[in-house]
């Protein structure tokens, strides 16, 4: 699994589709959190947000590098379906978290803070939340489920837009609810911890899901 996840994580990087990504992660984030000195949760939560379009987009990138010729290749020699599609999963958890370093950072940098540890812990943990989610969205919407790309898009801006506005059904609507009305990040620290396991869970779905329809497919 190892040697998968570097093999991906290296061809992501040399295809340079990670750069749209992005920079509409670090863009959103400096727009949404420039001047700011209001509470950190709420500035979190709007880096958050940013996550969640980017970890789908993120996502959608990777499974579609390789066509279908090359990706049968790549299964025969990781030994199943399930191993490339957990070493997907895999890599682009590893440059989620990557982002989440600088989705800490970047509040701090653009606005005025008092800085407490339980800040940096929402922190990762909302955007933990929005990774998860968005990688499972990507996965339903990627190459492996939708042939035509424009069938894709539509449908992952229907799960996203649906992530976020749907009222106590998403992980992440029920996230950015909490922290716009949190005035420390310490009360909300369990509640969001809650939500992480969910966002794992939707993100576990996903996979199996995706991993049915490529089996049916192949």
């Amino acid at each position: 699994m190892i040697a998968m996840v570097r093999y991906l994580f290296t061809v992501l990087l040399l295809s340079q589709r990670y750069l749209a990504p992005l920079l509409l992660f670090v863009g959103l984030a400096a727009v949404l959190t420039s001047s700011d000195s209001g509470p950190l949760p709420a500035t979190y939560s709007a880096v958050a947000g940013a996550m969640l379009l980017c970890s789908a987009w993120l996502t959608m990138a990777l499974i579609g590098l390789e066509d279908p010729p090359h990706r049968a290749i790549v299964v025969v020699g990781a030994g199943s379906h399930l191993r490339v599609l957990l070493g997907s999963v895999a890599t682009a958890a590893a440059w989620c978290l990557l982002l989440t370093g600088a989705g800490l950072g970047l509040p701090l940098v653009f606005g005025t803070h008092t800085v407490h540890p339980a800040d940096l812990v929402l922190g990762t943990e909302a955007q933990l939340v929005c990774a998860l989610t968005g990688m499972a969205v990507g996965l339903l919407c990627s190459r492996l489920v939708f042939r035509r790309q424009g069938y894709a898009l539509v449908a992952a801006l229907v799960l996203l837009l649906a992530a976020l506005l749907g009222k106590g059904v998403s992980p992440v609507n029920l996230l950015l609810t909490d922290l716009q009305h949190a005035s420390a990040s310490a009360d909300v620290l369990g509640s969001t911890s809650v939500l992480v396991g969910a966002a794992a869970a939707l993100l576990a779905a996903g996979t199996a899901a995706t991993h049915a329809i490529t089996v049916r497919k192949s």
